[in-house]
C-alpha cells in the first residue's frame, strides 16, 4: 500500500524514479524495491525523505488521511442520495451528464 502511495505521488508529480530518489537521496533501486513492495517495511525517516522531496504530507503519503484534492467526504445525507439514485437506476453516465448540464447551466446563467 505504501508502495503504491509512493508511486501515485511520483506519477502525479510527474517525476521519474530516478528524480525522486535524488531529490530524496535515497538510492533509485530502494525506491523502486519500495514501490513494488518488495520493501514493505521502510523507515520512517526515508519516508520522510520522500514525502519532502514530493511536497507531499506523510499522513498522506501513508493514505492515513485524505487529501482534499483527491477524496471528498460525504456526510451521511450525501451517501443516502447517491444510494437511492444507483436504486432508481441512474447510471454514471446519466449522472455525468447532469453534471455537466449544470456545469453549463451554472456557466450560461445572466450574471445579477
Amino acid at each position: 500500500m505504501i508502495g503504491a502511495n509512493i508511486k501515485s505521488y511520483r506519477r502525479q508529480k510527474r517525476l521519474s524514479l530516478s528524480e525522486l530518489a535524488m531529490r530524496a537521496n535515497i538510492s533509485k533501486s530502494y525506491l523502486s524495491y519500495i514501490e513494488r513492495d518488495l520493501k514493505q517495511n521502510p523507515s520512517i525517516d526515508v519516508l520522510k525523505k520522500i514525502a519532502s522531496a514530493m511536497d507531499v504530507s506523510l499522513d498522506d503519503l501513508l493514505g492515513t488521511t485524505h487529501s482534499a484534492s483527491n477524496e471528498l467526504s460525504l456526510d451521511e445525507e450525501w451517501v443516502e442520495i447517491i444510494q437511492e439514485a444507483v436504486k432508481a437506476g441512474i447510471s454514471k453516465e446519466h449522472f455525468q451528464d447532469y453534471v455537466n448540464f449544470v456545469n453549463w447551466k451554472n456557466h450560461t446563467k445572466p450574471k445579477e
